[in-house]
């Protein structure tokens, strides 16, 4: 019903930059929140970033300063700048959104990416 597609990753080396970018489609009413996340091997998925739909946005504290996440939602996208990569950014980062799907139901349910790599060398 609610597809995301990511885009955007690969291999930097420390202190590089990278952009992500997430396409949302399908039953798209509203997207309430959108976000970033990451899991690194053997670790948890983690929060690294999210924004709600009037463009707060809230960042992990090692991405403040360094992230930036922002959305449009006449494209119904979302997009993580990352500047001054460092080697324990490497991981699969996911995008979520928070989707109302219906005009008369207020129903919301998250979709995830499918995950894009991010590796960063020292």
């Amino acid at each position: 019903q609610v597809q995301l597609v990511e885009s955007g990753g690969g291999l930097v080396q420390a202190g590089g930059s990278l952009r992500l970018s997430c396409a949302a489609s399908g039953r798209l009413f509203r997207i309430n929140d959108m976000g970033w996340y990451r899991q690194a091997p053997g670790k948890q998925r983690e929060l690294v970033a999210t924004i709600t739909s009037g463009d707060i946005a809230n960042y992990v504290d090692s991405a403040k300063g360094r992230f930036t996440i922002s959305r449009d939602n006449a494209k119904n996208t979302v997009s993580l700048q990352m500047n001054s990569l460092k080697p324990e950014d490497t991981a699969v980062y996911y995008c979520k959104a928070s989707v109302r799907s219906w005009s008369w139901s207020s129903r919301l349910d998250d979709y995830w990416g499918q995950g894009t790599q991010v590796t960063v060398s020292s």
